[in-house]
């Protein structure tokens, strides 16, 4: 299996910004040096629910911090980005890091309405221009004399500098929340990023994948090639006793969970009525089915169960409702020392 950290740092207070952004780079280098196999990096506007907002910045920050881990967004949304712009922003990052970005596009959130008003434009708009964006992304990469007439953007060039790295271009992988949408996927054979889902559910989403790639006329080694490239999401803690371990995972899941939803209270226009549901939870309440929490051999039964549902690659929050930063880094050594080396690449 290979493990990824999904580097979500909330922050509560606009003053402690700055802060928190510095420490979730020290966390970033110290995944680097522990064998974290990619950072993969939110989109976020105007609430604090991602302290440095922009994947694309603090990616390339990471690119400039780092030697070894992978940069991945998670994801980056595309109806707030012009896809040339996007293209040429990635490409640079894809630079920067000599190849190690991964990019997770996605319609942004399901429940922020603000985030798209903050922006001119709607959540519909978001749904509407993700294929036509991803699409025009993928030309921007790899075309000469580019020519594009559209929906939403019509235009023309004749090459984009700098090329990506990675040739053709950077790994695409696709947020996806349904089982409609991961299925749309696996008809392209397009790696998919799922959000946080009981073991069994995972396995029935992974197993209809493969089905579909299958029947769609794509032979077993493609099949898994990019089940190999799909990732399944936790929240994490590890410490020393599973009484620790779950006293600090359950207080950071209520403040997280408190955050995400007094922000769509206060900032969702009275038309659209609050919802309690977090882009990634199928069950967002549900402490249990978020986290993987306990003393070491515990979170390994947990992945080790992951694992026999399908899960090739397990992105993982350490870092949930603003964590004290030096029990997060504990917990991210003590997962390296002792859990990862029982689940080898």
């Amino acid at each position: 299996m290979r493990f990824g950290s999904f580097i979500f740092p909330v922050s509560q207070n606009p003053a402690n910004d700055a802060r928190i952004i510095h420490e979730t780079l020290t966390e970033i280098e110290l995944a680097d040096r522990i064998g974290i196999h990619t950072a993969w990096l939110a989109e976020h506007h105007f609430d604090g629910a991602v302290a440095y907002a922009d994947p694309l910045v603090m990616g390339a920050a990471i690119a400039a911090r780092t030697t070894r881990i992978n940069i991945g967004f998670a994801v980056v949304e595309l109806a707030l980005h012009h896809p040339i712009r996007l293209a040429a922003q990635t490409a640079l990052v894809d630079n920067l890091s000599r190849g190690r970005l991964i990019v997770g596009t996605g319609r942004g959130s399901a429940f922020n309405h603000y985030e798209y008003i903050g922006f001119g434009i709607t959540m519909q708009d978001g749904v509407s221009r993700l294929d036509e964006a991803e699409a025009l992304l993928v030309k921007a990469w790899t075309t000469h004399d580019l020519h594009h007439k559209g929906e939403h953007w019509e235009l023309s060039f004749p090459v984009l500098r700098p090329r990506p790295y990675q040739r053709p271009h950077p790994p695409l992988v696709r947020a996806c929340l349904s089982e409609a949408s991961t299925v749309a996927m696996a008809k392209i054979g397009r790696p998919v990023m799922l959000g946080i889902l009981p073991d069994a559910d995972l396995a029935d989403r992974l197993s209809a994948y493969r089905t579909t790639m299958l029947q769609a006329g794509y032979d077993e080694p493609a099949t898994e090639s990019a089940l190999s490239s799909c990732w399944a999401s936790r929240n994490i803690f590890v410490a020393k006793t599973q009484s620790e371990a779950q006293e600090i995972a359950a207080a950071g899941f209520a403040r997280e969970r408190k955050h995400f939803t007094d922000a769509r209270i206060r900032f969702n226009p009275p038309e659209f009525a609050p919802k309690t549901g977090s882009d990634i939870t199928s069950d967002p309440d549900n402490l249990a089915q978020s986290f993987i929490a306990g003393t070491p051999s515990q979170v390994a039964d947990q992945i080790a169960a992951m694992r026999d549902a399908g899960a090739r690659n397990l992105m993982l929050k350490f870092n949930t409702g603003e964590m004290d930063a030096h029990q997060v880094q504990t917990s991210m050594t003590l997962f390296a020392q002792k859990v990862m080396p029982l689940f080898p690449d």
